[in-house]
């Protein structure tokens, strides 16, 4: 059973643009109170142009499509208390009633079952490095696979092997773009030395792509990858340093599986002397308010006439959002 507030619904209902938000950046990407503010600050920046924010979490076994700020502010202040929530890991949390901070997998999944087509997130997971050897190969990739859900990042962590990242991706039938370059973005930079298959120049033609993928209902989900702005990205060469360290610490701490990328992106942090963080906070802001492609949800629901097709294609596909309780 879901719990979709009441102003998700609504918009929702009228063909609105919803955008879908994930939530462990909140509980395990940055410390309170920087984390409550950050995920405040984000959907405020969604809803003043235009959309309305969804945050996904599971609270108390419920999982909720829209938190309003007293829920935002308790997650902030569970912290790594509220479970890392992959797709795997729904049932169990569902079950005893616990919570969760959904990840990107977890995301699609709940904004793929309430007909939310666009989600914003910082960075996706990816193939870990060494991952031919570990098969460590995060869900976000299997999820972008089977769930017609757009998702737009600063393109895949740099921790992680990005060049087997989009092999994968390749394989899984997902489209991957980046927006205004050549070249896959790696999170903390603008390069990742890997090129990608189609470069969109402008939220107009973010909208196009995204509207022919659900119209030809592919049944599989895009990749939208965005460069943090030249102004705020953090040394490259300093960040590697400090990736290939924090590496070589995991791997003699065992620090293996989901709790990785935790452990190396605070301890590249903590490395770089917050340089890391700081990057990672001024793109969600400069993405957000530089090219705004989260208004091209908007763009395309008026100026492509998109309305109807797009609930047309959500209905399709999903249930009736009457199957679901709201608050």
């Amino acid at each position: 059973m879901l719990n979709i507030a009441q102003h998700v619904r609504d918009a929702l209902s009228c063909g609105n643009a919803v955008v879908a938000l994930e939530s462990t950046i909140i509980s395990h990407g940055m410390p309170f109170p920087q984390n409550l503010q950050t995920a405040m600050e984000v959907e405020a920046i969604v809803k003043a142009n235009g959309a309305i924010p969804a945050t996904i979490a599971i609270l108390d076994g419920v999982p909720c499509i829209g938190l309003n700020s007293e829920q935002l502010g308790r997650l902030a202040r569970l912290g790594t208390k509220a479970q890392k929530t992959a797709r795997r890991d729904i049932p169990a949390i569902v079950a005893a009633g616990g919570n969760g901070a959904t990840t990107v997998s977890a995301t699609m999944f709940f904004a793929s079952k309430v007909g939310i087509p666009v989600f914003v997130t910082g960075g996706i997971g990816g193939v870990h490095r060494h991952g031919e050897q570990t098969m460590d190969i995060s869900s976000d990739l299997t999820e972008l696979g089977r769930n017609s859900v757009a998702v737009i990042s600063a393109g895949v962590k740099s921790i992680l092997d990005i060049p087997r990242t989009l092999e994968f991706l390749e394989t899984q039938g997902v489209t991957v773009a980046a927006y205004k370059t050549n070249e896959f973005p790696a999170f903390f930079t603008e390069v990742s030395g890997c090129k990608v298959p189609c470069r969109l120049d402008s939220p107009e033609e973010c909208a196009k792509l995204i509207h022919s993928s659900l119209s030809l209902n592919l049944g599989t989900g895009m990749l939208i990858a965005v460069p943090i702005p030249k102004e705020y990205a953090a040394s490259g060469n300093l960040i590697e340093s400090a990736i290939q360290r924090a590496l070589e610490e995991a791997e003699k701490k065992r620090v293996i599986g989901n709790a990785s990328t935790p452990f190396l992106l605070a301890r590249v942090n903590e490395l770089t002397g917050g340089a890391s963080l700081t990057a990672s906070i001024l793109f969600i802001h400069q993405y957000f308010f530089a090219h705004m492609i989260v208004y091209a949800t908007v763009k395309f629901v008026s100026t492509l006439i998109w309305k109807e097709s797009w609930l047309i294609v959500c209905l399709q596909c999903l249930p009736s959002l009457n199957d679901y309780s709201f608050p």
